[in-house]
């Protein structure tokens, strides 16, 4: 894999063409080609194949949790993301955090619930759905009696009831805008604790599949542009709610596989824009929720295990060339500062790189070292290690359903 004309298993876009009439947009894509062939180059040149800086990552965001710099107070209303972004790195890397911590971290996230029900960006701040799928996730992660019974789950209910609309979409928060992630996260704090009812998702898979474009890809309201955020919430809403065969999805996959880039390997998040190393998630996720589907419904492309629709061995190199800052952390392409975002969601695709076969762990080529690079399975929906999805279903499950007490205020 020693250049950029990589032949893939998905349809790519073409490499930049030099002769083509410059504009802004393929200026910058002809420069982000030739650094990411140079550190290709780079790499070619080792022994062997890079390996995943792990100890350094670590340390990146064991040192986060701990304590963030002075340059953190622009991502204030964003605190449980920023927990949610290094705890599953962590568990990603198979090192969860101790006791002492988890329990910090649970009396903080305790901190940010409203007593209306969901989670603030910060305490004393508004309850939003973006906070509080982040943080129950980041409690599923920690996995504690404690952990699990910081969630509010009666509040919880009458929040996301709250929030649903007539048409079936969902405001991100009281009085707020309509956005399709909205459906995803309303549907993942629902399922994972248990407390979904019929009233609470009535014809939101309807609206979900009315903001698939005709590109292909899913938008943030019906008639905008296709995205790759809003189409993995898009389909993984439409999965959650049990039917995802509202969409298109011969039309979803080919829209998905040509927005890996043939140069850089990849993942862009629309149509003529930049890789970025995000979309190893939010991207290479959307393919283990397809392919077993399509599947079941007897598609004969889709039948053979060993299939991959998208090109791993591209991606796998792209996030160990491109997208390693040397003194750890990961980055969205070459040039770019760390962050614990793009640490998260570079670390969730190689994950699915390894993992995304009906949930079995898989080699990824014989140029690498599997025990270097090997990360714990994120499961496709959640992007949590699927043993902790399971074990937070398993115990919420247990548990009897709120009393849900209606209002004009709560629908």
């Amino acid at each position: 894999m020693s250049s950029c004309n990589q032949s893939t298993g998905a349809e790519l876009d073409e490499e930049y063409d030099e002769n083509d009439p410059p504009t802004v947009t393929t200026i910058e894509q002809a420069r982000v080609e030739a650094s990411v062939k140079q550190l290709f180059q780079a790499c070619d040149r080792l022994p062997s194949r890079p390996g995943l800086l792990k100890d350094r990552h670590l340390e990146y965001l064991k040192n986060g949790l701990n304590h963030l710099n002075v340059h953190f107070e622009c991502l204030d209303a964003s605190r449980p993301w920023l927990i949610y972004w290094m705890l599953h790195s962590l568990d990603l890397l198979d090192s969860p955090v101790d006791h002492m911590m988890s329990s910090r971290v649970v009396q903080f996230l305790s901190r940010c619930q409203h007593e209306d029900g969901g989670f603030a960006g910060g305490p004393g701040q508004l309850s939003h759905l973006a906070p509080t799928y982040s943080a129950i996730l980041s409690l599923a992660v920690l996995g504690t009696q404690e952990a699990y019974d910081c969630i509010d789950r009666p509040a919880l209910q009458r929040f996301l009831i709250r929030l649903h609309q007539s048409d079936g979409s969902f405001i991100m928060h009281d009085d707020g805008e309509v956005d399709v992630r909205g459906a995803y996260l309303a549907a993942v704090a629902a399922s994972l604790s248990n407390i979904s009812v019929p009233i609470m998702f009535e014809k939101t898979a309807e609206w979900v599949a009315s903001c698939q474009t005709y590109e292909g890809g899913f938008a943030a309201v019906p008639g905008t542009e296709a995205h790759g955020g809003y189409t993995f919430c898009g389909f993984a809403a439409l999965v959650l709610l049990g039917k995802p065969h509202l969409c298109d999805m011969n039309k979803l996959m080919k829209w998905v596989t040509q927005r890996q880039m043939s140069c850089e390997g990849g993942f862009q998040g629309r149509s003529n824009k930049l890789v970025d190393g995000c979309y190893s998630f939010w991207q290479g996720g959307l393919f283990p929720l397809l392919q077993p589907i399509l599947q079941q419904h007897g598609d004969p492309g889709m039948c053979d295990q060993d299939v991959w629709l998208f090109n791993r061995d591209a991606l796998v190199k792209y996030i160990l060339c491109c997208c390693q800052n040397p003194m750890g952390g990961l980055v969205d392409k070459p040039g770019r500062s760390r962050d614990f975002y793009h640490t998260c969601y570079c670390l969730s695709g190689l994950s699915i790189c390894q993992h995304c076969q009906g949930g079995h762990s898989i080699s990824i080529g014989h140029d690498y070292d599997g025990d270097a690079i090997t990360l714990k399975p994120t499961h496709p929906v959640y992007n949590i290690w699927t043993e902790r999805a399971e074990d937070t279903m398993e115990y919420f499950s247990k548990l009897a359903q709120p009393t849900i007490v209606s209002t004009a205020e709560d629908h």
